[in-house]
Order: structure tokens, then C-alpha cells, then sequence
């Protein structure tokens, strides 16, 4: 395969994943800070006709996103076959729509941006809500690799007699799937949010499940208060202590201490975002993604 793996700073140790599965070349590269904090990078490995992967994870993404842009235009000025990027979690998909006057469409800015330096991006579940495709907000060609089948596979070998539970509307995407292929039952809550914070989740239809054990499934595990108030409605409802499973654990201040004693059994995350939680491997789901860029 004639692909060059770059990685961005901090992200070696995916890189050398992705490269593996790929059976791709490691590339040289050299990033470092000036002493006034403006970026160096320096990509010393042969750029010319090869597809060149920028592999970034963008988790909290203001401070990560320059180096990897700018890793980006380097190589294309190196006469490369293509630049791509692959990402594991894709922020800035939030903000899909205007909810008051003057807001930024922060979604739109952030693909137009990605677009002018990249020719194609790959990433896994990217938070689509009122989008349908990455197409709505990228202008170039991507490929999003999903988390089903190794959630799936997870639950099957993990968890006694589980019921899929999706927390709202959103999750039902996520949910659908990997009840779909393991074959299990599942169960979509109502959510209500009265800010960044604070949210509240109704459901019906729980009293039959109570000897199942519910596994909730969200693409994004954040404040948490999403998860803890569909743990407390379950654990009223008489269900049994719920397995939490998150695809992305961005989990900010203290969310995961109170999510582990909300009176949960376990919490368990896939590895696109590095946290203790991990349990889940979907970067060889990211590689595919990637070949079907680079492959030939």
C-alpha cells in the first residue's frame, strides 16, 4: 500500500495503529512550539504521488486543529496523490442550526475549513443529528466508519440478557444498529434539555424489561447528565443496575465519578477518545475507512 501515515502531535501512538492495520509506512515528522508558541512542522519522509494520511484526533479541538492543518499544507505543497484526514471523534457537529438570532453555524465553518486543506476525511459516528450526511457541511468526499459491529460484539460477550436503551431521539441511529446486529431488543427514552447541563428523561414502556439487563448506548458521554438521569429513570422503573456504553468519552470535569455512582454496573467506552473507560476497539473500523481512500 503507498500510503504515508503523519501523525499529529500527541497522536503517534494512533498513528502506529492506524499504520499497522494498514500495513502503511510511518512517517518522519517533526512538530515543536517556537518560543513564542507559533507551530514548526516538517514532514521528512518522501511525500511525492503517495496518499498521505493525517491522522489528528480532534477532542477539544481549538488547540489541536492549527498543527494538523498545517501538517495538511505541507504535504500538499510535496506533490502528494491525495491528503486525508482521519479523525477517530469529529468535533464541532453541535451547533447544526441556529436556535437564537446571531448564533454561529459552527458546523459549517468548521467543514469549510477542514475542506480547503484535506481532499477527503474519515472518522467514526460523527454526531449527526439534524444533518443527514457529512455532505451538508464538508465539501469533500468522507467515509464514516461505524462503531456497531464491535459494540455489538461487546454486549454479546459481556452483558446477560441485554436491552439496548437509547436516552433520546438522537440515539436511535446508534441504537437501531447495534440491536440490529446482535438481535436484541431495545427501547428509545424521551429527553428534554433545559441547557448545556441540565436535562430531564422520561420513558414508557419499561415494566416488561425488568429481567433484562439495560445497556444505554449514546455517541457522545459529555456532562453525563444525560446518562445518570436515564440510570435514575431505570433504577425507578425497577430494572436492574444498566450497563453505560459511550462511543465517544469526552467526559468533561468530574461527568465520569458521577456517572460511575449514579448506581450503574459498568461504564464502557470505545477507544476514539483515550480514556479509563475504554474497552471497545474501533480503530480497525477507522482503517478500513481510511483504505477505501488509499487502497490501488
Amino acid at each position: 500500500m503507498n500510503a504515508l501515515i503523519v501523525a499529529a502531535p500527541s497522536d503517534r501512538p494512533l498513528a502506529e495503529q492506524v499504520a499497522a492495520h494498514l500495513n502503511g509506512e510511518l512517517a518522519r515528522v517533526e512538530v515543536r512550539a517556537f518560543p513564542d508558541e507559533e507551530t514548526y512542522v516538517r514532514i521528512d519522509s518522501e511525500v511525492a504521488d503517495r496518499h498521505v494520511v493525517i491522522v489528528a484526533n480532534l477532542v477539544r479541538p481549538n488547540a489541536r486543529i492549527l498543527p494538523a492543518l498545517f501538517l495538511a499544507e505541507t504535504a500538499r505543497e510535496l506533490s502528494p496523490a491525495s491528503v486525508g484526514l482521519a479523525t477517530p471523534y469529529l468535533p464541532y457537529m453541535r451547533q447544526d442550526a441556529r436556535f437564537e438570532p446571531g448564533e454561529g453555524l459552527t458546523s459549517q465553518y468548521f467543514g469549510a475549513l477542514i475542506s480547503r486543506s484535506f481532499d477527503w476525511l474519515v472518522t467514526i459516528d460523527p454526531h449527526l443529528h439534524r444533518y443527514q450526511s457529512l455532505d451538508e457541511c464538508y465539501a469533500i468526499p468522507s467515509k464514516v466508519a461505524e462503531s456497531a459491529a464491535p459494540i455489538a460484539r461487546w454486549i454479546a460477550e459481556n452483558v446477560e440478557r441485554p436491552l439496548v436503551v437509547g436516552p433520546d431521539e438522537e440515539s436511535f441511529q446508534w441504537v437501531s444498529a447495534v440491536a440490529q446486529r446482535a438481535g436484541l431488543p431495545s427501547v428509545i427514552m424521551d429527553k428534554i434539555r433545559h441547557g448545556d447541563r441540565e436535562v430531564k428523561v422520561t420513558g414508557a414502556g419499561l415494566p416488561p424489561w425488568t429481567d433484562q439487563t439495560p445497556v444505554i448506548l449514546d455517541d457522545i458521554i459529555s456532562t453525563g447528565r444525560t446518562m445518570v438521569e436515564t440510570v435514575r429513570l431505570l433504577r425507578e422503573a425497577g430494572l436492574k443496575p444498566p450497563v453505560c456504553v459511550g462511543v465517544h468519552a469526552l467526559f468533561v470535569g468530574d461527568a465520569y465519578q458521577i456517572l460511575r455512582g449514579a448506581g450503574v454496573d459498568r461504564v464502557v467506552t470505545c477507544n476514539t477518545v483515550s480514556h479509563l473507560s475504554n474497552a471497545i476497539d474501533v480503530i480497525g473500523e477507522l482503517a478500513r475507512g481510511i483504505e477505501s481512500f488509499v487502497s490501488g
